[in-house]
């Protein structure tokens, strides 16, 4: 008796996997996902943050003791809540713009940019989405942190000539500039990372900028320190937020102009060398 006939089945096909393609929101997404994925992140977010919230309120706290005494500082004599709550700036600059190096050339130095280039060929839409995704986190710290500042450094200050509230002439400009500033600020961090690939170096020289360079310029005669001070970064970018101006400074218009022409400076050097780099 024969076997019986058997039906051979047809070989199964496997569905093609579809194509991958890297897109700029994928970009996006990626590099906001390792912003976070890091610890450094949170601890110098937060260090920012309490930098501009403390030592607005220890400012505050300052004047008003001293107002309550009769022995108020000079440095004091035309402080107002604004530039009182907004004293911390400078330390917060500091806490932001070295996060916005070690984004970049933090990579560099633990050598996973070999995979991230790998992954994105083009290149430049990882300086560009790395810059962007830290410096929207950077303005939002740096424009919270000096709104509570503000709120909270008025209450302590009420009651003394410089006391002010939100309806006040200029007080939320100097506020959102303070925020925009520290923004930008962090964006030159991370431009310079790209550009140095070192965190020494990044931060040597995002310092040096900010902070050196403006004290040596009392070296130079006397007739050209207005000409060029105004024009430094932390000078042209404190005239963003600052609530009056004299003859020496910019306008808060001019400042902005100024400060994001340094920062275009920056990006345009990471981006520079990142296109003639090998990684």
């Amino acid at each position: 008796m024969s076997a019986p006939a058997t039906i051979a089945e047809p070989p199964r096909t496997l569905g093609a996997r579809p194509a991958y393609r890297v897109t700029g929101p994928r970009v996006l997404r990626s590099e906001w996902a390792k912003l976070w994925s890091l610890r450094s992140t949170w601890i110098t977010l937060a260090l920012g943050l309490l930098f501009l919230v403390a030592f607005g309120l220890i400012a505050a706290s300052r004047y008003r003791s001293g107002y309550d005494s009769g022995r108020l500082d000079g440095d004091f004599a035309h402080a107002t809540a604004v530039s009182l709550s907004l004293f911390g700036t400078n330390f917060a600059q500091l806490a932001l713009g070295v996060l916005g190096v070690l984004v970049t050339a933090g990579e560099y130095s633990t050598g996973m940019i070999r995979s991230t280039m790998a992954a994105v060929p083009r290149r430049l839409p990882v300086l560009w989405s790395k810059a962007g995704v830290f410096g929207l986190v950077a303005l939002v710290v740096g424009t919270v942190g000096a709104f509570v500042a503000f709120l909270i450094g008025g209450g302590i200050v009420s009651g003394t000539p410089a006391a002010m509230d939100l309806s006040h002439a200029g007080v939320v400009r100097s506020l959102l500039g303070a925020g925009l500033y520290l923004g930008l600020v962090g964006v030159i961090g991370a431009a310079l990372g790209a550009l140095l690939r070192s965190v020494a170096g990044g931060i040597s020289v995002l310092v040096a900028a900010l902070m050196l360079v403006p004290g040596l310029m009392s070296l130079l005669p006397s007739s050209w320190q207005d000409d060029v001070n105004r024009y430094l970064p932390s000078n042209a970018g404190q005239s963003m937020f600052a609530l009056t101006h004299d003859s020496t400074a910019l306008s808060p218009g001019a400042g902005l102009l100024v400060f994001l022409g340094w920062t275009a400076l920056a990006l345009a050097g990471a981006a520079y060398r990142l296109r003639r780099s090998d990684v």
